[in-house]
């Protein structure tokens, strides 16, 4: 009889238990749904404020740039022409979610020697001299106030840019490239989702509960119309090379698709080597013909 009485309470208990695991995980998931925007700042966004160099120590001439956003904050970013003769086409960088646009000043110089284009960089809300704090939303509505610049400046074509997106920049170029189709979208070390570099980063967390949805490139590139050229690194850690796989495959025809042998996350400029300058070289040529 008593161990009947055990077994009489144990359906309770279990209940109890249930109920309690239930209610904890309810109070995690509001916790982490009103704390996402410190989530997102912490584990989403790396900008640093300071810049630590411009174009011009690297030989370049340009012009230092303020625009203001659609909430009334300014942008900051730096416009270097084209070369005289040259292309008339515009690259408009994204950059990734790390540092600032002086971080990219050496791959710019190069960039703009290979290229020989208009090349228009900024940074997102909260990085470098940007006011504000970066948010999703807020880097899509940064490269739309971006694009809403340079079209209105005399020596760029409208319909002659580039969408050029870097790591988180990617998912931004993608974004911008659903609404207003450039004349390509080149993508370098792009990844599919939050949600999936979620998992792969915190495996243990629930982020997949916050993070859909959110930076979802593999969802929106089939609906870009331009030309999509991947660039990704055989060796990237940080964004696993079957992620940007993924995304290419999903976009529509022409698309090209590169892999850099011995290239991580952060040097494809430098350990993928000739390849990837020859990529940018044959993909401008293709959507922009002979120069000027």
């Amino acid at each position: 009889m008593a161990g009947e009485g055990r077994r009489r309470g144990a359906k309770p208990v279990k209940r109890w238990l249930l109920a309690a695991s239930a209610g904890m995980l309810a109070t995690l998931v509001v916790a982490m749904v009103f704390l996402w925007p410190q989530i997102e700042s912490r584990f989403v966004f790396f900008p640093t404020r300071e810049l630590e160099s411009h174009p011009g120590q690297a030989g370049l001439a340009y012009e230092d740039v303020t625009f203001t956003t659609e909430e009334g904050r300014v942008l900051h970013g730096w416009f270097v022409p084209g070369r005289a003769g040259g292309y008339d086409v515009t690259w408009l960088w994204l950059h990734g979610n790390g540092g600032n646009i002086s971080h990219r000043v050496d791959e710019l110089a190069i960039l703009h020697h290979r290229l020989g284009v208009n090349v228009f960089i900024f940074d997102y809300q909260g990085y470098g001299r940007s006011e504000g704090r970066p948010t999703e939303m807020g880097t899509y509505r940064d490269a739309r106030n971006a694009l809403d610049y340079l079209e209105n400046r005399p020596e760029v074509s409208p319909g002659r840019i580039v969408y050029f997106g870097r790591s988180l920049g990617s998912a931004v170029a993608v974004n911008l490239a659903v609404e207003r189709p450039p004349l390509g979208l080149a993508l370098v070390s792009p990844f599919t989702s939050l949600e999936d570099m979620a998992k792969l980063s915190f495996p243990f967390l629930p982020l997949e509960w916050l993070t859909r949805g959110k930076y979802d490139s593999l969802g929106l590139i089939g609906r870009v119309e331009s030309p999509v050229m991947v660039i990704h690194g055989a060796m990237d850690t940080m964004v696993p090379m079957s992620q940007g796989l993924r995304v290419f495959e999903a976009a529509k025809e022409p698309k090209r698709l590169v892999v850099l042998a011995n290239a991580g996350h952060n040097d494809v400029a430098t350990s993928g080597g000739e390849k990837y300058w020859t990529s940018l070289e044959r993909f401008l040529s293709g959507l922009a013909g002979s120069p000027e």
